[in-house]
């Protein structure tokens, strides 16, 4: 039986829907919030009126705990144990642990100072720094907004709250493009040239195509996809072929090129240099902290800080290129260092020219110099806001990071040598500059290692490899 229901009902319902559904992140926010708003966590306090079960969400992501389970970390894969930033040594500023307060001015969360974890208080989340994109938001210490620019008038809640949207480049940014500690630190392809990139520098972010993060990085219940060889954890891969299911039908060596992707990555060709829009650290030497230098520029940027050691930076870097199966072999808090002989493996791509479902991906070689436990040989965490920065006595800090992270200290210690492959998936150069056969064979070019990759030489000479 059909049954006709009056278009006045209809429209009765349609508007009490519209009353009671939450406001997207897409949508006008001006009519929701009134203000004023004094602090951050009024205007998350807001944001649960409508959006009590995103928050819910977001609490239980790696972006928020700053851990997860250890989907990437090689023999973890049962692990209950959850690694992260919030946990994890790396060789740019060392660790979190006994720094919080400053490290934490990235978290998207507020008063991450004291203990272990973030509070799991939906009311401690920090919505308008992924979300805002007006009022000048900034934050400082433990993640609060900034005090000085709130006392001024530069920066203002209120109307930061109104322009939330879906994030943005520059809102991903705030934190990936200053990862490590500054801007082009951590990652090879990430740095705040990208917010408005040329196309040649991205082909993705660049020019007309001006391509979201989110729009590679899909995003469920606030858990974003995405996975680097810094990290322990994702919550889901992102892979070229998502969107390129069949990139090379239109080329005259479509069979020659697919028959590369077997063995190469997308990226190894499409990337063939990172760091394109500025220079990038390659290198941080802590062990000359508190010395008298002098310090040299490269490419604008500053070689030495007393507080921070000495740096070396590049521009326009070829990638370093290794065999990658998804998973990585990771220095762990406490391990101990068997051989200092050479570098201590921070992070480093597993994979093997036998292994089949390993490709050959392009990385950022980064390597350091930190405090290490003479005696109980294993990485020392050390209070760098509040000590080191401040005195440049190590004694105290590496006290101090003992204290805050539990890591014993024997008292005795010594800086080793580190590195830390970074892969590189960004600046993606247009199919006109991709690599070509020259590039990489019949001896034209140095870039790859063959013999360092498990070949006897060329493969366009010896042969291919043979994977099981």
């Amino acid at each position: 039986m059909k049954i006709s229901i009056p278009l006045t009902i209809i429209l009765a319902l349609v508007a009490v829907m519209a009353v009671q559904s939450p406001a997207t992140a897409s949508e006008d926010h001006t009519e929701y919030l009134e203000g004023p708003f004094r602090t951050g966590e009024e205007v998350t306090a807001a944001c649960l009126d409508c959006h009590e079960e995103q928050a819910e969400h977001f609490l239980e992501t790696s972006h928020y705990k700053w851990k997860g389970l250890p989907r990437t970390i090689d023999g973890l894969e049962k692990s209950k144990k959850e690694y992260g930033k919030a946990n994890l040594i790396n060789n740019f500023c060392v660790d979190i642990e006994a720094s919080r307060a400053f490290c934490t001015k990235c978290h998207a969360g507020y008063g991450w100072e004291d203990g272990a974890d973030p509070q799991m208080d939906v009311g401690r989340i920090d919505c308008l720094v992924c979300h805002a994109s007006k009022g000048h938001y900034q934050k400082s210490m433990a993640g609060l907004p900034d005090p000085k620019m709130l006392e001024n008038g530069r920066m203002d809640l209120l109307e930061a709250a109104r322009s939330v949207g879906p994030p943005d480049r520059k809102n991903c940014g705030v934190c990936h493009f200053f990862a490590g500690g500054g801007d082009a630190v951590k990652h090879g392809d990430l740095d705040s040239s990208l917010i408005k990139p040329k196309p040649e520098h991205d082909i993705h972010m660049g020019g007309s195509t001006d391509m979201t993060c989110q729009e590679c990085h899909i995003t469920r219940d606030h858990r974003i996809a995405g996975a680097s060889t810094f990290m322990a954890t994702n919550d889901g891969r992102v892979a070229c072929e998502d969107c390129h299911r069949d990139p090379h039908r239109d080329s005259n060596s479509v069979n020659l090129l697919n028959i590369h992707t077997r063995t190469v990555a997308c990226q190894t060709c499409h990337i063939p240099f990172f760091s394109k829009g500025q220079a990038t650290k390659m290198s941080w030497d802590w062990s000359t902290v508190g010395q008298d230098i002098e310090p040299a520029e490269q490419f604008g940027k500053e070689t030495f800080a007393r507080h921070k050691g000495t740096f070396v930076w590049a521009r326009d870097v070829a990638p370093r290129y290794a065999w990658y199966n998804g998973k990585t072999r990771r220095y762990l808090k406490g391990d101990k260092v068997k051989d200092t002989s050479g570098p201590v493996i921070i992070a480093q791509p597993v994979g093997a020219i036998s292994d089949k479902g390993s490709r050959i991906y392009p990385f950022k070689v980064f390597t350091g110099k930190q405090p290490m436990d003479s005696k109980l040989k294993h990485l020392l965490i050390f209070q760098s806001y509040g000590g080191l920065w401040s005195d440049y006595d190590w004694e105290n800090a590496l006290q101090a990071g003992a204290e805050s992270s539990g890591l014993p200290y024997s008292g005795e210690f010594t800086f080793v040598s580190t590195v830390s492959y970074g892969s590189i998936n960004h600046e993606v150069a247009p199919k006109e500059q991709a690599l070509d056969c020259g590039d990489c064979h019949f001896g034209r070019d140095k870039r790859m290692d063959w013999e360092a990759l498990g070949y006897e030489g060329d493969p366009m000479r010896v042969g291919v490899r043979k994977a099981k």
